[in-house]
């Protein structure tokens, strides 16, 4: 158990890390150092104007001097910080170029794998299977279906506006059924003069009898008065 824990995990932080963050801490030891020099260069100048008031031309002609060396160091200084601001944003950009870089050769490394499971002539017998089934099995659905096809579809088509156009042809009637046949009525029934009114029965002017069912089941006739 000792040799797991003591063992060391790998460090994340790479050269480039450890070189971008060294150089941040020489630009920022730069900047303080800067702030420094500004000081002593206000410094520099009241102590020159206090020593011209008191005659003392020479110490700040001197102090002056200093101050003036000082003023060319601080130049430096600003070029060597934009060198350092230069350098560690190429740094962080190349950092930014790695991981794309990274990732470009494993997107690529998993199309070749996948690539490599089919080979073109593989993908192009496949499709062709494919078609083969769904061809077949068109064509058991239209025998199954009694389907037509589109050019037996167009001559039933056709051949349904030649019928519309043609005239309807009557039935053949035999001439012996064209006249009705009259009742054979003997000829002492058929009367010698026409019916008039006159010749017809009264028609009853009083209620018809009413009949009705007793208890034993005799009918009673019930006559209504006249």
């Amino acid at each position: 158990m000792g040799t797991i824990f003591s063992k060391k995990e790998k460090s994340r932080i790479t050269e480039q890390d450890k070189a971008i963050l060294a150089l941040k801490k020489q630009r920022d030891q730069l900047k303080q150092y800067q702030k420094r020099i500004n000081n002593n260069l206000e410094k520099d100048r009241e102590l020159a104007k206090k020593l011209l008031q008191e005659g003392k031309k020479d110490r700040a002609k001197l102090l002056l001097r200093k101050k003036k060396y000082q003023e060319g160091l601080l130049d430096q200084t600003d070029k060597q910080l934009d060198q350092l601001e230069k350098l560690t944003q190429d740094l962080e950009f190349t950092q930014v170029e790695k991981q794309v870089i990274d990732g470009l050769k494993v997107g690529n490394d998993a199309l070749q794998r996948a690539n490599s499971i089919f080979s073109v002539e593989e993908i192009e017998d496949l499709m062709l299977e494919t078609q083969e089934a769904v061809d077949k099995q068109r064509e058991i659905d239209t025998l199954i279906s009694g389907q037509l096809s589109e050019s037996d579809e167009d001559d039933v088509l056709k051949e349904l506006d030649a019928l519309l156009l043609e005239e309807p042809e009557l039935p053949n009637v035999p001439a012996d059924k064209l006249e009705p046949e009259l009742l054979n009525v003997p000829a002492d029934k058929i009367p010698s003069q026409p019916i008039t009114d006159d010749m017809l029965p009264d028609v009853p002017t009083s209620d018809l009898p009413q009949v009705e069912k007793s208890d034993g089941g005799a009918k009673k006739i019930a006559v209504a008065a006249s």
